[in-house]
């Protein structure tokens, strides 16, 4: 089935765009050079003539893409999971750490962290203590951030006190991405209880930027 979507990427490779692409993301990553619009057609070719959305979730088929060095491969995968959603359960779990804290960067790990992550720990709540609490304290980065950011579509339904809780952990943190997590996830939250993000804010020491960030809507 791989090979299937290999051979339809390689048929819209342009070099030209790969090169703009790799400079965008400071050459963390390879690039196959087709741009987002171009990538859904194929993705939607693709699901389309393989049938794989029809059948079971298949972890094994999200691996062979994030071990494929081309970025548009993950960028594939994620839109896999996220058509996949209902089909995620806690056992899932693992398989989202390992694509959090490989080929990590904000542009898969914001994705896993607010759509795959926060569904699994909606309807599986036990993954919370079992395994996003290790997460908030983790020395991987983009674990914690992960762990700020999975409540980022809760609304009403967002356990306060841990958002504060994981936000504490981290807000001595020099690291550019955990500050503007932290303020992301405040700024989001904002969006439903303002005055208690007002307070959160004014009663605790956070870097400026997540002051910054997270103060937009008050």
């Amino acid at each position: 089935m791989i090979n299937v979507l290999k051979e339809m990427m390689e048929l819209n490779r342009n070099s030209e765009n790969a090169a703009a692409m790799e400079k965008y993301m400071k050459g963390h990553f390879l690039f196959l050079g087709i741009k987002k619009p171009e990538r859904a057609q194929i993705e939607k070719e693709f699901f389309k003539a393989t049938g794989i959305l029809k059948e079971p979730f298949h972890p094994d088929f999200v691996k062979e893409l994030w071990n494929l060095p081309e970025r548009e491969y993950q960028y594939t995968a994620l839109t896999y999971i996220e058509k996949s959603l209902k089909k995620l359960g806690k056992e899932h779990v693992k398989l989202m750490e390992f694509l959090i804290t490989e080929k990590s960067w904000w542009d898969t790990v914001d994705m896993l962290a607010q759509k795959a992550v926060g569904k699994i720990a909606a309807d599986y709540p036990e993954v919370i203590s079992e395994t996003i609490e290790e997460w908030a304290g983790s020395h991987h980065l983009w674990l914690r951030r992960t762990a700020i950011l999975f409540q980022l579509k809760y609304k009403e339904k967002t356990n306060e006190e841990l958002l504060y809780r994981y936000i504490n952990m981290n807000a001595d943190s020099k690291e550019f991405f955990i500050q503007k997590a932290v303020g992301w996830a405040l700024r989001e939250y904002s969006k439903t209880n303002p005055d208690s993000v007002r307070r959160f804010i004014k009663n605790n020491s956070l870097a400026p930027l997540s002051i910054r960030e997270g103060s937009k809507y008050l």
